[in-house]
């Protein structure tokens, strides 16, 4: 199936989407702050630059957009029909990227949290981030 825009306008499109701030990235960072946690984002010091690092509990989160992380079992990453050597290779090359960052902050000794935009669609959003501060919590009380 040939895409249904130029190629310009595909690049424009493209060039648009957003790697920082995105609306799961500003749901997570609102719940957070609204339950009282403080944070810092973006940390460019650590590896892979996580999108949220809450340091009094030794925590980083990773809020992974399906697509471009290569959710597997997801309605979200469908594998585009066209230039598929491209997409295949930049997916898989982002998935071992986040597996190599992931092993580095463990083997720090930080607790990693990945959360998928799929899991924070309205309908599923209360119980994954209520899931994600009893995370926090838990380890925190570890270290």
């Amino acid at each position: 199936m040939a895409d249904t825009v130029s190629s310009k306008r595909r690049s424009e499109i493209m060039s648009n989407i957003k790697g920082k701030h995105t609306k799961p990235e500003m749901i997570v960072r609102e719940f957070l702050h609204s339950k009282g946690f403080r944070y810092r984002i973006h940390d460019k010091k650590l590896p892979g630059t996580p999108d949220i690092k809450l340091t009094k509990y030794k925590t980083v989160i990773f809020v992974n957009g399906c697509f471009w992380h290569g959710h597997e079992n997801c309605r979200i990453y469908v594998m585009p029909k066209t230039n598929v050597d491209f997409w295949n290779g930049k997916i898989e090359k982002n998935i071992g990227r986040d597996k190599i960052i992931i092993n580095n902050f463990e083997e720090l000794g930080w607790n990693v949290i990945v959360l998928w935009e799929c899991a924070l669609k309205k309908t599923k959003r209360n119980e994954t981030l209520n899931s994600v501060v009893e995370k926090i919590i838990s380890f925190g009380q570890k270290t």
